[in-house]
C-alpha cells in the first residue's frame, strides 16, 4: 500500500464530500456523479481497502496493468479503461472492462467492435474529445464531434454512451470552466443531432486539481487519482 490505509481511507471521504458539496451548490443530486478511483500504478492492497468502503469503479490508463489487476480481482471490480488504447491491445481488454472513455478514433471504435463480435457482446464507450485543442493530447475536435458519432453509431457491438476530455493542467480550476462548459454544450448538440443509438448521458470530465468545477458544470464522472491515492509511483506502472 502506498499510504497508509487511514489515510487513503480518509483522502477518499474526503473526496466524496468535496463532490457532494459541488453538487450542492449547483443544485445537482450527488447520486448523478460517479467517483471514478483512477488506481494507475497503485497497488491492490490500495484497490482492496476503498473496496471495504464501497468503491467499486476503478480507472486505469495501462492494459497489461488492469490484465493483471484483474488476474487478482476479477470482476468484483468495475473497470474502466481510462487511458489512450492502441488497436493491437483491445483484443487483451474486451471482455474486462465495463466502459472505454478514450475512444479517439472511429478506427478504434472500429477495432473494438470486431474484437466484441468476437466475444458475442457489445462494449460501452465514450469519445474523447481534445476540448481545448491542445497538440499533446488525443481526441476528436468539437467540430469533428458529431460526423464521428454518427460514423461510430454503426457499429453494432459499440454503444456511444457520452464523451470524455482531459482538460489542461492548471493551478487555476476556474481556467478549465470555460472547456466543461464547452463539454456539456457539445453533449447536449450531439443529442439533439438524435443519432440512433448513441446516448450522451455520461460526460466524463474532471481530475483531482479541478473536478468541483467539473461538477458544477454538469461531470457525470469525475476520475480521481491522487486525491485518493497521493502521488503515482511510475516505477510500478506496467504499459
Amino acid at each position: 500500500m502506498d499510504l497508509p490505509e487511514q489515510t487513503l481511507i480518509s483522502n477518499y471521504k474526503s473526496v466524496q464530500q468535496r463532490i457532494a458539496n459541488a453538487c450542492e451548490k449547483a443544485h445537482r443530486d450527488p447520486n448523478e456523479v460517479q467517483l471514478l478511483a483512477v488506481s494507475k500504478t497503485h497497488p491492490i492492497d490500495d484497490i482492496q481497502a476503498l473496496m471495504k468502503q464501497g468503491q467499486h469503479s476503478f480507472g486505469e490508463n495501462y492494459v497489461q496493468e488492469i490484465n493483471k489487476k484483474y488476474e487478482a480481482l476479477g470482476d468484483t471490480v468495475d473497470w474502466q479503461m481510462i487511458g489512450h488504447l492502441q488497436r493491437n491491445k483491445v483484443r487483451y481488454l474486451i471482455d474486462k472492462v465495463s466502459i472505454i472513455h478514450s475512444v479517439d478514433t472511429v478506427r478504434l471504435a472500429q477495432q473494438i467492435d470486431k474484437e466484441a463480435a468476437k466475444h458475442d457482446t457489445a462494449v460501452d464507450v465514450l469519445m474523447e474529445i481534445n476540448i481545448a485543442q491542445e497538440e499533446s493530447k488525443w481526441g476528436f475536435s468539437e467540430a469533428e464531434a458529431i460526423d464521428a458519432a454518427q460514423e461510430i453509431a454503426q457499429f453494432p457491438h459499440v454503444h456511444l454512451k457520452g464523451i470524455m476530455t482531459s482538460a489542461p493542467i492548471t493551478e487555476d480550476p476556474e481556467a478549465n470552466r470555460p472547456y466543461f462548459k464547452g463539454m456539456k454544450q457539445l453533449a447536449q448538440r450531439i443529442d439533439a443531432a438524435h443519432i440512433p443509438g448513441v446516448g450522451m448521458n455520461a460526460l466524463s470530465m474532471g481530475m483531482t486539481k479541478d473536478f468541483e468545477v467539473a461538477v458544477e458544470e454538469g461531470a457525470t464522472i469525475v476520475r480521481i487519482g491522487t486525491a485518493i491515492f497521493g502521488a503515482r509511483h511510475y516505477a510500478n506502472k506496467d504499459k
